[in-house]
């Protein structure tokens, strides 16, 4: 039994968090105990929390269930401060991050089959229990993954969300190098979408709103770019071909249904992007070409770490914008206003 590891901390430290008192009550900056953790679990002292999309489901009390106060962030980079007991598999001083998947049960049905990111009971850092934007935060020893060397505690904190659930929807998708590819946005899941499909070896079609993104998706690694304003993005994409793949990272289903018939045969939509309407679509669109459409979530922490590992080795970076903690609601409203290039990172 490994025994508990303690980091000397003054008697009565406290550590600053930005928190949610209650549903749509914003953000207040308090000042917190540091926490012990118990059998299981590891002590991070954090030092970069990514700003989500997600995080609405804490700011607006969205997640059944979800007990407040609490500290959002699931994209979160930091440093193993203390061991709780009975973990031994990670270091004091150790660099970690902890993603979306924050925790798994490993006796549900999906557990039992590996399949840990459809766990029954999976926990999520910011909404299961106090995430990111703090400076120290508990999590259990499962959803702790190691950083690799030559990412920066920013670079890596928006990898363990946007950048896995973009990189393992592509992986898994079918897609073989050389096919067609088209990553619909060009956001925060989008710019990083376009790096891990060129990586990967598609011939990738950028589409987004307006001839001004055209440079920055070449940038970012886009063969073409496709204008939806200007001209049918289904059309374009059958005059190169029919897409094997489309992506959806905007979160518009109208955008969605707008692409459909640029699928070419056994086409696939992947969605990611996250909106409360429906997506339109007939039988016919998809009887026609055998197209498919499928959702996909995020990943476990095994596919977060193979995440950080290719994007060290393949030079896939995010693009951020970074705030203090005490200014985690400029960080949050940021975001929300849609006009961040392309992440917003909180730092300690």
């Amino acid at each position: 039994m490994a025994t508990l590891r303690v980091a000397a901390r003054p008697e009565g430290a406290r550590f600053m968090a930005a928190q949610i008192l209650k549903p749509h009550g914003g953000f207040e900056i308090v000042k917190r105990p540091v926490p012990e953790p118990s059998p299981g679990q590891v002590r991070i002292k954090v030092q970069a929390c990514g700003v989500c999309g997600s995080d609405e489901l804490t700011a607006d009390g969205s997640w059944p269930g979800i007990e407040y106060p609490r500290v959002p962030g699931h994209e979160v980079v930091g440093i193993v401060d203390q061991l709780g007991p009975n973990v031994s598999e990670w270091k004091m001083g150790q660099r970690v991050g902890v993603g979306w998947h924050g925790g798994h049960d490993g006796t549900c049905r999906s557990c039992r089959r590996g399949d840990f990111r459809n766990c029954e009971n999976l926990k999520v850092p910011g909404i299961s229990y106090d995430g990111g934007y703090e400076e120290f935060m508990i999590a259990p020893a499962e959803a702790v993954v190691p950083l690799p060397e030559g990412l920066s505690d920013v670079e890596a904190a928006p990898l363990l969300c946007a950048g896995i659930t973009t990189y393992n929807a592509l992986r898994h998708s079918g897609a073989m190098p050389g096919d067609l590819v088209a990553i619909l946005g060009i956001g925060g899941l989008g710019h990083l979408a376009i790096q891990f499909a060129n990586k990967f070896g598609y011939k990738v079609a950028a589409i987004g709103p307006g001839s001004e993104n055209a440079s920055v998706a070449k940038q970012l690694g886009a063969h073409v770019y496709i204008d939806d304003k200007a001209t049918d993005a289904a059309q374009a994409l059958q005059k190169l071909g029919g897409a094997q793949v489309i992506l959806g990272t905007a979160p518009s289903s109208k955008a969605m249904t707008e692409v459909i018939d640029g699928l070419g045969p056994n086409g696939k939509l992947v969605v990611i992007g996250v909106a409360a309407d429906p997506i339109e679509v007939t039988p016919l669109q998809l009887i026609l070409g055998s197209r498919t459409i499928q959702g996909w979530a995020s990943g476990s922490s095994a596919d977060e770490e193979d995440t950080l590992n290719f994007c060290a080795l393949s030079g896939v970076r995010p693009k951020i914008e970074t705030y203090p903690l005490e200014k985690a609601a400029d960080a949050y409203a940021r975001m929300r206003s849609g006009k961040a290039q392309f992440r917003v990172v909180i730092t300690m």
